[in-house]
């Protein structure tokens, strides 16, 4: 594909170079990690969907960030696991810029559910009678519907610069994936103005959500500390302290890696974080959101039981037909 007066066909992933008995291990690690983010978020999506006690707004959320989760982890570690394994570092400029976008769109959508999420935490601790009828079935899917719809926009007009930009310097990007950041460094322009439009548009979506996020769980503490019961202060931070340890895993690491100039780039650590961001982290929210919550605790065990009742039901007709069978 042409860029301006330059071709650039395909580009070069460096991904981790070391040694290949280091790079078989790096291999069952992320595979492990994504089979569980895999796994664990699909649980949680098919348990929010047939349990009828989780049908409340917090799971409809949890479930579409799940769902997320999913899809972000996806758009780029296959391309990893297939350079660990077979030596595939290289990708064509259209599924480059592809990836970029996709991982940079759901990224941004996950910012805004979670922006969402606080928000539902908001009115369900600060406006509890009110609750039901603020948070409404089809006001949370337009929430939801406008977290993707503002992620889509938000995205579009940055990944349009970068696929204009006349690539010309190298096709050889040091990193696992083709991050916005070191496809900008390939550059031969000036592109200091496309660094400041994505610096502003990372600032407005991540700080933006994040503020959201702090005034909410301002105004829930406020609210909590009210409560004259310490039972009942424990009960309400509960319900909020899942979501609070995924918001600082998250706005954290993507903080560091997108909210600051090219300037300020360092290869090596944002490899390292962007490897957590996208392959540790997704691992680990099913573990946080099921583990610290009774009600989906209580769903799996039953669901569990009811498999395992199943399975021994079966057992038991087939023990019974084959003992009819003998005595015969």
């Amino acid at each position: 594909m042409t860029n301006g007066n330059y071709s650039v066909e395909e580009f070069f992933l460096v991904g981790f170079p070391m040694d290949p008995s280091v790079q078989l291990l790096l291999f069952f690690l992320v595979l492990a990690n994504y089979l569980i983010t895999l796994s664990g978020n699909g649980v949680i999506i098919c348990i929010t969907l047939s349990d009828h006690r989780l049908q409340s707004p917090m799971y409809f959320f949890l479930r579409n960030f799940s769902f997320v989760e999913i899809w972000f982890t996806t758009v780029t570690v296959p391309k990893l696991l297939a350079g660990f394994l077979v030596g595939s570092h290289t990708i064509t400029f259209v599924g480059c810029m592809a990836q970029c976008y996709f991982y940079f769109l759901l990224g941004a959508t996950e910012f805004l559910l979670l922006g969402v999420m606080s928000f539902d935490r908001y009115q369900a601790v600060c406006n509890p009678l009110r609750y039901p009828a603020l948070m409404t079935g089809k006001f949370c899917l337009k929430l939801v519907c406008g977290s993707w719809v503002a992620a889509f926009f938000t995205i579009l007009g940055p990944l349009i610069m970068v696929t204009g930009l006349p690539y010309c310097n190298s096709n050889v990007i040091n990193h696992f994936f083709c991050d916005r950041t070191p496809l900008v460094n390939l550059a031969c322009t000036d592109t200091e103005w496309v660094e400041n439009i994505n610096l502003v548009l990372a600032g407005v979506l991540i700080l933006g959500s994040l503020v959201l996020t702090v005034i909410s769980y301002c105004l829930i503490t406020v609210a909590v500390l009210r409560i004259p019961s310490a039972q009942g202060r424990r009960k309400a931070f509960s319900t909020c302290a899942s979501h609070m340890m995924v918001v600082t895993i998250v706005y954290g690491s993507h903080i560091f890696m997108h909210v600051r100039t090219t300037h300020t780039y360092t290869e090596r650590v944002d490899k390292v974080v962007a490897l957590m961001t996208s392959v540790v982290a997704p691992s680990l929210n099913p573990f946080i959101y099921t583990l610290r919550n009774e009600k989906v605790k209580e769903a799996l065990r039953e669901a569990a039981q009811k498999r395992g009742l199943f399975c021994t039901k079966e057992v038991k007709e087939t023990k019974t037909d084959f003992q009819r069978l003998v005595m015969r």
